[in-house]
């Protein structure tokens, strides 16, 4: 599923929407959502934008960040 319904929210500038994109790709392969509902994905995408609009631009660490929320919290 592409972050694009998403990506509203990560603001205009093109190089964020980009990393939040890819950020939001990689957490959807480490989680293996292929078959998850679109609210799981929605969840992904708003955190991400979230540490995003934080500053932090590194998909690397903007995966990490949603992932080590999903093991805490076992979404």
């Amino acid at each position: 599923m592409p972050s694009t319904p998403f990506l509203d929210d990560a603001g205009t500038d093109p190089e964020v929407r980009r990393v939040v994109g890819v950020a939001f790709e990689m957490t959807r392969i480490a989680l293996s959502l292929a078959e998850r509902p679109a609210v799981t994905n929605e969840i992904i995408a708003k955190r991400i934008i979230e540490l995003a609009k934080a500053g932090e631009r590194n998909p690397d660490i903007l995966c990490e960040g949603v992932l080590k929320e999903f093991r805490e919290r076992r979404l």
